[in-house]
């Protein structure tokens, strides 16, 4: 009994193993939609790691939408890491929209990395690139800040090498600058927002872009700040900051003469005070030498009260005067 259970596992196993290496259906179905391929090159898809079901459906759906593909070009395409489906569909899609792609430049856009089909649905349905706000001040000082709206479609010649929606938005924005830069007025801007559109879509901004910009529209102009006022107050404020500078290193250097003078002064009391100190000795050197006699020293005495006498008087006058007025 369990002989016979081994015996029938056995049987089923090689008969799935059969299957599975000889795809009888796939074969089939292949010749039933016209599709001419060999069941031996079936089974040696599987040897040579390559879905016989991608590659017979791939061949179906080209056949049946009239383009011509071998096999041989399907299974190096697969092996070099493409998407089968994918070129197959947007053959399909450009054929019947009249865009002249072939199977060369479809492997080689797929292989990049690039969305295919939806680079197919692109160039049928052009698509809406919103730009972020642009700020560009005109001549007159005044500040806007724009929105575009750029409509573009698929250059499929430019898919592979070509840059992408962030190109073409950065060129979009610097055109955008130079146009209000080189307004006259804000005013100019505001009344003729077409203007900008017109000289940033004649600069060829899609050259070297896998797009080609169809127009470029505003949607929309706000005015932002006063940029000429503000610099011109930041200037008046920085002139204001030089002139204080200014001011308080004079006021520094004539605080700086003024200490200097009254150290100057002060030295000048100094030597009067230290020359003081020497008159006594003189008188009593001029008393040993009998050059000074008693009386002579007495008339000076009297000339010094008569002086310090005639002073004080002058002052008392001086005090007084301002109060008979």
């Amino acid at each position: 009994m369990t002989t016979t259970i081994l015996i029938i596992v056995a049987i089923v196993a090689l008969v799935i193993l059969f299957f599975w290496m000889v795809p009888l259906r796939l074969w089939f179905i292949a010749i039933l939609n016209g599709v001419h391929i060999s069941l031996i090159q079936l089974i040696l898809m599987r040897w040579r790691r390559v879905p016989p079901d991608k590659i017979v459906n791939s061949m179906i759906t080209a056949s049946k939408a009239g383009i011509p593909l071998s096999r041989d070009q399907l299974e190096a395409h697969y092996l070099a890491g493409g998407h089968i489906s994918a070129v197959v569909n947007a053959l399909i899609s450009a054929d019947k929209a009249n865009i002249p792609l072939d199977f060369k430049a479809a492997t080689a856009i797929d292989l990049a990395g690039r969305n295919l089909v939806e680079a197919i649905q692109t160039s049928v349905n052009p698509k809406v690139i919103n730009t972020p706000p642009v700020a560009a001040v005109a001549k007159d000082g005044i500040q806007l800040i724009a929105k575009a709206r750029v409509t573009v479609r698929t250059n499929i010649r430019q898919l592979v090498g070509g840059a992408g929606e962030e190109t073409i938005i950065a060129r979009v924005g610097e055109g955008i600058v130079t146009a209000i830069g080189s307004a006259d007025t804000h005013k100019m801007v505001l009344e003729n927002p077409d203007s900008i559109s017109k000289l940033v879509l004649s600069k060829g901004l899609d050259s070297g872009t896998a797009f080609e910009i169809l127009s470029i529209d505003i949607a929309d102009v706000d005015v932002g700040k006063n940029i000429g006022a503000m610099l011109q107050m930041d200037q008046a404020n920085a002139d204001k900051n030089i002139a204080q500078a200014k001011a308080e290193e004079r006021r520094a250097m004539a605080v700086a003469s003024e200490q200097e003078m009254k150290a100057k002064a002060q030295e000048a009391r100094a030597k009067v005070i230290l020359a003081e100190t020497e008159v006594p000795l003189a008188l009593a050197e001029a008393f040993r030498s009998g050059n000074l006699g008693v009386m002579d020293y007495y008339r000076l005495e009297n000339i010094k009260a008569d002086t310090s006498m005639r002073e004080g008087i002058s002052k008392v006058g001086q005090e007084k005067q301002p109060n008979k007025k």
